[in-house]
């Protein structure tokens, strides 16, 4: 079964050249929590996804891939 890519938390850490520890540190989570998410093995509550947003200032919908293809 192909995981399903939910949230582009990877994407971002990656854009603002941010690691996963300090993500890790500034949430208080363990590591291997971020990196669960990173991969999409696993997904953080919708108020934590929030908390990830604000540490990282962004508005939580960049963190989110769309469901819907924009229409022009």
């Amino acid at each position: 079964m192909s995981r399903k890519v939910i949230n582009r938390i990877k994407v971002v850490l990656a854009e603002q050249d941010i690691t996963n520890k300090w993500l890790a540190e500034r949430l208080s989570k363990n590591e291997t929590t971020i990196s669960h998410w990173c991969t999409n093995e696993k997904q953080p509550s919708l108020e934590t996804l929030v908390d990830v947003a604000k540490a990282l200032n962004v508005d939580v919908r960049d963190l989110l891939h769309p469901t819907k293809k924009a229409t022009a």
